[in-house]
């Protein structure tokens, strides 16, 4: 694959998408922002390394070094709101989930280059995930997307208070099987982890974009506080303090339930069809 795109190609009816775990920044964009830190501050932090057992399940693999400030690859790319009324980030985002803006005055892009920007990242990861789920598909009949994700536990902006450990979505149950749903969610139920199916979170584009139960492609998003598996500092985030580095140690209990969680997941996805 490209140099920002990675594909790690199971056997396993299970595919693991990471679409926001990267920081890369071209040398195009990086100048025209005003803080390099704060365009990567809303990064999906170490979800790669915490979800690096899943190669072991015979999971596929499905991750970016892109930035999301760059482009989401999570978001609708007709532009449209994920939750009309509440406060959400753009295809090309131009202020960070605090609301800070993230460009220098006057150096937003334009239509043409969010065009340019969706041509160059957007769709080849997209056409990637179309393959990989039909390739499954063919093979297995029934597949899940699990589409990975995390997030601070705290952002005012957003959501009111602290997010439960585990923040399931299935667009209120249109992206999924309610076998499915109801799987994950006793896995996770099953843990010292707090947990909430289709709370602040009901799963982005790619969730609801792919989502097709009738066609035995399964979706859900999972949206993790990054608490359950890394330190977060009490104190204001900055440049000094987040992210805080990847503890193995500090992770291992995520990781374990999040085992049980994917686990569930393939086990759904290989009971027989009516």
């Amino acid at each position: 694959m490209s140099e920002w795109l990675h594909v790690h190609e199971g056997h396993a009816p299970l595919i693991v998408a990471m679409p926001h775990v990267g920081a890369e920044i071209p040398p195009s964009i990086e100048p025209r922002l005003i803080d390099p830190w704060r365009a990567r501050k809303d990064a999906d932090w170490w979800i790669d390394q915490l979800y690096a057992f899943a190669v072991d399940l015979g999971a596929t693999i499905i991750r970016t070094t892109i930035s999301r400030t760059v482009i989401d690859l999570n978001r609708d790319p007709s532009g449209a709101s994920l939750y009309p009324g509440q406060a959400t980030t753009a295809l090309c985002p131009t202020d960070t989930f605090d609301g800070e803006p993230l460009y220098q005055p006057g150096q937003e892009p334009d239509a043409a280059e969010i065009a340019h920007r969706r041509a160059a990242w957007f769709d080849p990861y997209h056409a990637v995930l179309r393959i990989q789920i039909e390739r499954l598909r063919n093979t297995h009949g029934r597949v899940v997307l699990y589409d990975a994700h995390s997030i601070r536990s705290h952002a005012p902006r957003l959501f009111d208070g602290a997010l439960p450990n585990f923040n399931i979505g299935t667009n209120n149950g249109a992206t999924c099987a309610q076998a499915l749903s109801d799987a994950v969610a006793a896995a996770c139920a099953d843990t010292t982890f707090s947990s909430v199916v289709n709370g602040r979170f009901r799963g982005g584009w790619t969730t609801r974009h792919y989502g097709e139960p009738a066609r035995n492609v399964h979706a859900i998003q999972m949206e993790l506080a990054c608490r359950g598996y890394m330190d977060e500092p009490a104190e204001p985030f900055t440049a000094a303090n987040w992210p805080t580095p990847f503890d193995t140690a500090r992770a291992a209990p995520m990781q374990a339930a999040l085992t049980n969680v994917l686990q569930a997941c393939i086990a759904f996805a290989q009971e027989e069809k009516p």
